[in-house]
């Protein structure tokens, strides 16, 4: 059985951090496990985790009142969702619904806040690395944008 650490440290998002680092990421994290139509978070909600999918399939939606669920990206083995822990008023800005049986690591973002505080190499680190995150998310957004309303406007 591996330990988080030595997980944490294989997975491209934490590869290269420091030991201590990881030593420390691993402190902040638990092992949850999801069942179909559950959600990790919802739309709207206080944010103060981020997950890293080990195995299964997550949706990331929005809801429109004229078109309802909207998918904007599934998930899967390897992805890392979850990145308003980072910015107040710690929101979630989309939902993140459970496809199938999945298993996560959870990270608690008011333990990782208070430890970016204090080392700001790591808060660097993860602010980098989340903003990767991020351009990849806004980017399937806008293709999804352009699914739905199609590019002639």
């Amino acid at each position: 059985m591996q330990t988080l650490e030595v997980i944490l440290a294989e997975h491209p998002f934490f590869k290269s951090l420091k030991p201590d680092q990881l030593r420390f990421l691993a402190g902040c994290a638990s092992n949850l496990r999801f069942k179909p139509g559950e959600f990790l978070y919802r739309e709207e909600a206080e944010a103060n985790d981020f997950f890293v999918i080990r195995e299964g399939r997550v949706a990331i939606e929005t809801f429109s009142p004229k078109r309802g669920v909207i998918t904007i990206q599934t998930l899967t083995s390897g992805d890392v969702l979850g990145w308003s822990w980072l910015f107040p008023p710690y929101h979630a800005h989309f939902a993140a619904r459970v496809m199938e049986p999945t298993r996560v690591l959870r990270f608690d973002g008011k333990c990782l806040r208070k430890k970016c505080d204090e080392d700001h190499d790591l808060g660097y680190e993860l602010l980098r690395r989340f903003s990767e995150v991020m351009i990849q998310r806004l980017q399937a957004t806008r293709l999804q944008l352009l699914d739905i309303y199609g590019e002639g406007g």
